[in-house]
């Protein structure tokens, strides 16, 4: 077991960066394809720009960008004693550092973990998971977040909110100046309708390429931090039955988000997951029966 969470983590260390050079490479790859259409190297220059800054932000800021597109606000001890008392006594048990705690204000059960390191980590849950979980339960959902700190999910987790968004904006934007200033291209004969569609492919496939890097987030990560929360509680049943109750739960996510969604312990989109086996195919979270059957031991 132990070899398979190391595993996990030197995996996820690798993934983060390469995802990283992957956003540093379309993007840089978006910008050629433009100067070459255009016949001006300036493109080339700023989208350089813009996947230099899109790192930095990505790497340091992605934890903010995804609790503000939450809406979660953070809680004080003061103002929810039991929260603060779960997670501590999880923390000394993980040997992990206290976590950043956030309230999101939603009836839905839900919750997740963001940062880029277990020392800059941050936990949020929606009140509706405080308010409907009783102790076990939500000592199960709690455990299952920190277990994504402890992994090292969170990093990449979130890197990918930040990478898919300037991916899609900067496509979009391009999309839109070969479609309104594309006359200039043939003015300036620097090609013909050939690279003209080469160059709509490429602004076309590179919000794709986004949402490839979002979902290439492995489900994988639930079943471990499902796993890894179970033998931190030594109480399986409790996260089993926090599933259950998210599973029966059809209360509206008041701040959802395709960018998100991949985040949170459970999808955020009550009763609009699809059951045809392609949304099964890319969608960014196991069944929740098949992670309550695993963690109660069925066949």
């Amino acid at each position: 077991m132990a070899e398979n969470l190391y595993t996990h983590q030197d995996a996820n260390v690798r993934k983060t960066w390469l995802f990283m050079t992957a956003m540093f490479l379309v993007l840089i790859a978006l910008g050629w394809v433009l100067a070459q259409y255009y016949g001006e190297p300036t493109f080339l220059y700023v989208f350089a720009g813009f996947s230099v800054v899109g790192n930095i932000v990505a790497y340091w800021k992605s934890d903010s960008i995804a609790l503000a597109m939450s809406g979660a606000r953070p809680v004080s001890r003061e103002e929810n004693v039991r929260l603060y008392r779960i997670v501590e006594n999880l923390c000394i048990t993980a040997g992990l550092p206290l976590p950043r705690l956030y309230v999101m204000h939603s009836p839905q059960i839900n919750a997740f973990a963001t940062g880029r390191n277990p020392e800059h980590s941050a936990i949020a849950v929606t009140t509706g998971t405080l308010e409907k979980l009783n102790d076990n339960e939500l000592t199960g959902v709690l455990a299952h977040e920190l277990s994504h700190i402890g992994n090292r999910d969170i990093l990449i987790s979130t890197v990918v909110v930040v990478m898919a968004g300037i991916i899609a904006v900067v496509s979009d934007l391009a999309l839109r100046m070969t479609i309104w200033g594309g006359g200039r291209r043939d003015e300036r004969n620097n090609g013909g309708a050939a690279t003209l569609i080469v160059v709509l492919v490429a602004v076309i496939l590179a919000p794709l390429a986004a949402t490839l890097i979002r979902l290439a987030v492995s489900r994988k990560r639930e079943y471990m931090a499902d796993s890894s929360g179970a033998l931190l509680t030594r109480y399986p049943e409790g996260l089993a039955a926090a599933l259950e109750k998210i599973a029966q739960d059809q209360q509206p996510m008041r701040k959802a988000h395709n960018a998100t969604a991949h985040l949170f312990i459970a999808s955020p989109f009550k009763g609009k997951e699809a059951a045809s086996w392609f949304t099964k195919l890319f969608a960014t979270h196991p069944p929740l029966a098949e992670r309550i059957r695993v963690l109660r031991g069925a066949v």
